[in-house]
Order: structure tokens, then C-alpha cells, then sequence
């Protein structure tokens, strides 16, 4: 049972690493801008 436990809880911390690597590691300063489209937006009152 405790072998169970220990394989179930191996796994959410692999998950939670996971989760966390893919949330973080993105760009330094965000996401690029785009001008183009921040006018499209504003135009169609998005």
C-alpha cells in the first residue's frame, strides 16, 4: 500500500513540475507585441 502512495505522489510532483516549467519558462519580458492586431481589436471594439 505504501509503495502505492509513494508511486501516486512521485507522479503529482512530476505533474506539478511540469505544470510549473511550462507556466514559467516562457519570454523574459512576455509575450511580443503586435500592433497589427491591437488595432483590429480596438476597431472592432474587442
Amino acid at each position: 500500500m505504501s509503495l502505492i502512495l509513494l508511486e501516486a505522489l512521485g507522479a503529482m510532483v512530476l505533474l506539478i513540475l511540469i505544470v510549473w516549467w511550462t507556466m514559467f519558462s516562457g519570454r523574459k519580458h512576455g509575450e511580443l507585441e503586435n500592433p497589427e492586431k491591437d488595432a483590429l481589436d480596438n476597431k472592432k471594439g474587442l
